[in-house]
Parts: structure tokens; sequence; C-alpha cells
């Protein structure tokens, strides 16, 4: 097994932030919103009036907008330890003309101890390869989820071989600008495998969540949460 090669936890440099945000990762990010409303089903529920969504690690604000515009009987908030990539998010949602009551963001560094409304759902994708320490996202959980939470994390997995990064990068980044293709190869060193992340969330508290591998590069964790403080209840129909 290849051993881990940790990448820098923020991505604040201007030509990173200019290269995500032109970049369309529009399939995968609908994939992650599709997912929730998947689970919301599996489980017969629904989320009621002024629900908080939390999108951790936004970047650039896609998936947090999604969510917005999936669910906007739903208080959105995404947050990033990057002022410029939650700039970027931030002037989006203004040229969208959306309000900042149904969908804002905030710059903040993992871990969490409070965001305001406790979260109904926590969300992050491709967040958890960039913590060095990965009890950053999932020590955070519990503190800032509601009495009854749903949590999806989808992240990328890491390959067994250096073999197998070069054919996922040709697979998937060949045509992407250089700073992409850099830093997808990075992140394929810096991603954890589904048993480091299983026994991740046993020593965070939370082995009762599904650790998943998702088709040739993806890993996803999955399931339900009661959080420490009082907060909204997802609701069952």
């Amino acid at each position: 097994m290849m051993l881990r090669i940790p990448e820098p936890e923020v991505m604040n440099d201007p030509l990173q932030v200019d290269a995500y945000a032109a970049a369309d990762f529009s399939s995968t990010d609908q994939t992650v919103v599709e997912r929730v409303a998947m689970l919301l089903q599996a489980s017969a529920a629904s989320f009621p009036d002024q629900a908080r969504l939390l999108d951790l690690g936004c970047g650039p604000g896609n998936i947090t907008a999604l969510l917005a515009q999936r669910w906007p009987h739903c208080s959105v908030l995404g947050l990033d330890a990057a002022d410029r990539m939650i700039a970027v998010a931030d002037e989006r949602r203004r040229a969208a003309g959306v309000s900042s009551e149904r969908l804002s963001y905030g710059k903040a560094p993992l871990p969490l101890r409070q965001a305001g409304q406790p979260a109904d759902l926590i969300v992050s994708n491709s967040l958890l390869h960039h913590l060095h320490d990965p009890q950053q996202l999932w020590s955070s959980l519990i503190p800032l989820a509601s009495a009854r939470c749903l949590v999806l994390h989808r992240d990328l997995r890491r390959p067994d071989s250096e073999a197998s990064i070069d054919r996922l990068c040709q697979c998937h980044v060949a045509d992407a600008p250089s700073v992409l293709q850099r830093d997808y190869r990075a992140s394929l060193h810096a991603s954890f495998t589904v048993e480091e992340v299983k026994a991740q969330l046993l020593l965070a508290g939370l082995g009762h969540l599904q650790v998943d591998a998702v088709e040739d590069r993806y890993l996803e964790v999955s399931g339900w949460i009661a959080g420490c403080q009082a907060g909204s209840d997802v609701s069952r129909p």
C-alpha cells in the first residue's frame, strides 16, 4: 500500500482559486446533492422549514448553491478556511440574486465547535484529504449537529500504486489545466483508504456511519448522528 503524502490544508493561492472557480465540476457536485436526496428518501425523512444545511470546505460554493436551489425552504451555510474561496462564493451568490438569509458563507478553519444554528445536514466534498489531522473533521460533526442530523462526506480514496494514480490522472484530468492536474495527483497521494476512514470514525465515536468505496476513485461516508445541543430536528412524514 502506498504511504499517504499530505498536501497543503488551505487552497488560497489566486491561481488555484481561479482554476477551481472556472472548472466544470457540475456532474460530481450534482451527485452529492442527489445522494442527500436519496438518503432522505431511504429514511422517509425531510428537512423542515428553516432547517440549517451546512457545507464544510465549500470552496467557491458550487455544492452550497445547489443545496439552496434544491431545498429553498432551508438556510444554507458554506464554510471554508480560504478567504479567497469565500469571496468568490459570495460574489456568485450576489450575482444570482440569492438572499444571504437563505445562502451565506463564512471563513472558518476546522475543527469547529459552533456555527450558529445546529445543522440538520452536514456535507463535505473533497475536504478530508486536505486535512493533516482527519479528526479535525470528524470531531466537529457532533458539536455542529442538531438532534437528528444527516451527514454525507465524499472524497477521493488513495490508490494502491503510482501506476493507479497515473491511470486515474490520464482518465479524469488529462485535458484539465496544469494546476488542476498537479493538484489532482497531489490529492490522490493525500487521500485516505476506506479502512483508514473507518478507523478514524471509530476513534471519533462515529463508527456507526457507513463508509463505501464509490466508482473508481471515491469514498463516501454517510448516516445519521445526534448532536450534543438542542436544535431543529429532521422531520418524518
